[in-house]
């Protein structure tokens, strides 16, 4: 009898894509994925019914079809330490619909595009068990909420391949920087149209709509559009410090701006330079009145309605 696997024996590594859907053979010296929370489920499809009509009474059986992979897991959301280099997790934000631009020595801003989607390659080895999740494209949340370490979630679909017996690969994770816990003391800003906020939660989600298209020809994973959703509770102010109600009526486009980091190097920058402020509600913790708010990131020219910016 062979011995048990173990789920928590697992290796994950990821690397874009030159040509859609041709695995990049990532290698666990230079795209390993220090990860949390992982679910993989490698199967998914349909079951196309037979429906045959036969003698008996018996099972027809079914024939799997549209068959894919999908990821789930969160990474840590820290700058890399030296301004201008990307950071570890750069590659999965770019199978997400989002451009990096690194400014040597300065910054790297990331930015939502609508064409062009980069798409990579999953290899995730579970306890000498290989398996490939090629052409993959993906949801991502970025999560930073007081007293808990930054967060981003990503949710990958991919093209669907066998698994197969390989020996777990060796893996280097020093690219994954401890990050820094949100606090008053780590994340010295966030206002929205101008005006500070003591913040309980902040979540930015990407909004990807990501579609199976498996035709004669061509089977992709495809972002086919995005709406982007930004979510925060705060405690309340007077409404006379400022009043989301009447924001809200006005359907007014206010900037937002979270800093996370003080350190160059370390420091990460959320912006939304024209988000639209919708229906605000109450909520309380501790006997503390709050506003739950949600804002919706609006361009103001083309693919300007938010940017993540390290340096």
């Amino acid at each position: 009898m062979s011995a048990p696997r173990y789920w928590k024996d697992k290796y994950l590594l990821f690397a874009l894509e030159g040509t859609y859907g041709v695995d990049a053979g990532p290698t666990g010296a230079a795209n390993a994925i220090l990860a949390q929370d992982v679910t993989y489920k490698p199967m998914e499809g349909q079951d196309q019914e037979r429906d045959l009509e036969q003698p008996g009474m018996s099972a027809n059986g079914t024939i799997p079809t549209e068959l894919h992979s999908t990821l789930s897991f969160t990474v840590d959301l820290s700058a890399p330490g030296v301004a201008g280099t990307a950071p570890a997790w750069g590659p999965l934000l770019r199978a997400c619909a989002v451009a990096e631009t690194i400014n040597a020595g300065t910054s790297v801003i990331y930015t939502p595009v609508a064409k062009g989607h980069e798409a990579g390659t999953f290899h995730l080895n579970i306890d000498g068990t290989r398996y490939v999740m090629r052409g993959s494209r993906g949801k991502a949340e970025l999560m930073l909420d007081a007293q808990a370490t930054p967060k981003i979630k990503f949710d990958f679909t991919g093209l669907f391949t066998l698994p197969s017996d390989v020996a777990p690969p060796t893996v280097d994770l020093m690219s994954w920087v401890e990050p820094l816990v949100v606090s008053h003391q780590n994340t010295p800003t966030f206002s929205i149209d101008g005006v500070d906020f003591v913040m309980k939660t902040a979540k930015l989600n990407l909004g990807n709509k990501v579609e199976n298209r498996f035709l004669v020809g061509a089977e992709r994973v495809l972002i086919t559009d995005k709406s982007e959703l930004f979510e925060t509770t705060v405690e309340a102010k007077t409404l006379a410090e400022y009043n989301p109600f009447a924001k809200a009526l006005a359907m007014a486009k206010v900037p937002v701006e979270l800093v996370h980091g003080t350190a160059a190097g370390k420091i990460v920058t959320l912006s939304l330079p024209t988000a639209q402020m919708q229906r605000p509600s109450l909520s309380q913790s501790q006997n503390i009145k709050e506003w739950p708010l949600r804002l919706v990131p609006r361009a103001a020219a083309v693919n300007d309605q938010w940017s993540l910016t390290l340096t």
